[in-house]
């Protein structure tokens, strides 16, 4: 199973074989999880770590899209599960049920995004000192969220993230943050962004915020726009955008993780 799904990522992204995907199962309080992660084929050396927080979907074929276009760039990309094993919604009803949790309980989501933190630094290579997080959609608010509970990672980066998250604490906010936003992202309203942008002013925090024109919620995904045509949902991909926003990203881990 693991081979198949690495030969459809490959075909997918145009990689090549010198990056390698693979999984590891850990459990919570019972319940199985399934996190996988890519890194260069001959790690002789500890690198920097991208730990990934999938959409609401789940932890679909997407973000381990992305994990391999990160470690085709030499680091090491982990997708953190953060509904358990097998857990992917088909809908958006289903999953907004799986999502809710999350975001009625910050505690159980950060509770959720440590027990995938920890299973990455069992991997070869993953260097604790030089570790991002980045989070679409619902992995952006993941993220931000974690980043304000102060989480051991050097910087977060939100792609197309709710911005709704808790109060920010400044003695907790430790991580430099990106946010990666849609100019015309209907889920994200002008009074989110102002909210957003005054408490993390007030807080001191180091914050970088970019909109990119005319793009929608999920601009960065290439399956958006057949979703939202499929559920009448107002997102879709945008290609500048999304290219922007990953050259964007980049260039923040860079200054941020040294």
């Amino acid at each position: 199973m693991k081979q198949l799904i690495l030969t459809a990522l490959l075909f997918t992204t145009g990689t090549t074989f010198s990056q390698v995907l693979d999984s590891v199962n850990y459990s919570i309080n019972g319940q199985q999880f399934t996190a996988f992660y890519a890194k260069p084929l001959n790690v002789s050396k500890k690198m920097k770590t991208v730990l990934i927080v999938h959409e609401w979907w789940g932890l679909n074929n997407y973000p381990k899209e992305r994990a391999l276009q990160i470690a085709k760039e030499g680091n090491i990309g982990f997708c953190i599960d953060m509904y358990g094993t097998g857990k992917v919604a088909v809908n958006p009803k289903d999953a907004q049920m799986l999502a809710m949790p999350f975001y009625k309980d910050p505690d159980f989501s950060y509770g959720r995004f440590m027990a995938g933190y920890n299973q990455a630094l069992k991997i070869e290579g993953v260097d604790s000192s030089r570790m991002i997080a980045i989070g679409y959609c619902f992995g952006g608010s993941v993220v931000l969220n974690a980043a304000k509970k102060g989480a051991p990672v050097d910087a977060v980066v939100s792609f197309h993230g709710n911005l709704d998250g808790i109060p920010v604490d400044k003695s907790n906010l430790k991580a430099a943050i990106l946010v990666c936003n849609g100019a015309a992202d209907s889920f994200v309203s002008d009074e989110s962004i102002r909210e957003f942008k005054k408490q993390m002013t007030e807080a001191g925090a180091d914050m970088t915020f970019i909109d990119y024109p005319d793009a929608t919620h999920a601009f960065t995904n290439p399956h958006s726009t057949e979703v939202g045509k499929k559920f009448s949902m107002p997102i879709s991909y945008n290609e500048a955008a999304d290219q922007k926003s990953w050259v964007d990203f980049k260039k923040f881990m860079k200054s941020k993780v040294r």
